[in-house]
């Protein structure tokens, strides 16, 4: 599990004595380590199996993840769905995550537009992604978009140079950063959006070749 020098948590005192995954997701439903719960449906912990090989941490839930109670089931996870099917991934394999627990958005009429979470939120959120990796402990390590990027790798860590190379790091064996989902549904015009999309595949491509190397 990987090892912090930050400051204690106030999610520190929620942490079960033996942090399973399930364990982990019923004491998260009672996290207010921060301001954001207080404007979420409920939290949003993780889906999938503590024996999955392959770990995904995006950067938050948004509208539909809220209302849900589960990560990446709007459009941007279906996007995800597809794209794991093409490398030869099943999301049902896969355990996947956010940064960040709780929805953070502001009103624009009766549209909740998603925002972007804080520095502070990241941070008071981390000992749950730390307990995670430790209860997953995931051959790999799929990191999706910066603000996952730069929270488990530091804030200089720039996606768009290191993409789909494999990095030197003790989070898990293999570690691997690309686009986020949503950020191909924000691509200006279908060129773009399906070139996007194309990158996404390629590199959980190599997730799925080092899923399949033997043990």
């Amino acid at each position: 599990m990987p090892t912090s020098s930050r400051p204690r948590s106030a999610v520190h005192d929620l942490l079960p004595a033996d942090p399973t995954v399930e364990a982990l997701r019923a004491a998260a439903a009672g996290c207010t380590a921060c301001p954001l719960f207080a404007d979420a449906t409920q939290t949003v912990f993780s889906s999938g199996s503590q024996a999955a090989r392959v770990m995904l941490v995006g950067e938050a839930p948004g509208d539909q993840e809220d209302k849900a109670g589960r990560p990446f089931v709007g459009p941007a996870g279906q996007l995800l769905s597809r794209a794991l099917r093409e490398a030869g991934i099943e999301r049902a394999q896969a355990y996947v995550t956010n940064v960040v627990k709780h929805f953070k958005w502001v009103p624009k009429g009766k549209v909740r537009l998603h925002q972007k979470p804080s520095a502070a939120e990241i941070s008071a959120c981390r000992p749950w992604l730390d307990a995670e990796l430790g209860a997953v402990q995931p051959d790999v390590l799929v990191l999706l978009g910066a603000t996952a990027a730069q929270a488990l790798l530091g804030p200089s860590f720039r996606v768009t140079k290191h993409r789909g190379e494999w990095l030197d790091t003790d989070l898990a064996p293999r570690v691997l950063a690309t686009v986020h989902p949503s950020s191909i549904l924000r691509a200006p015009d279908e060129e773009a959006r399906t070139l996007a999309y194309k990158g996404l595949v390629t590199d959980l491509e190599l997730v799925a070749g080092a899923l399949s190397e033997p043990g």
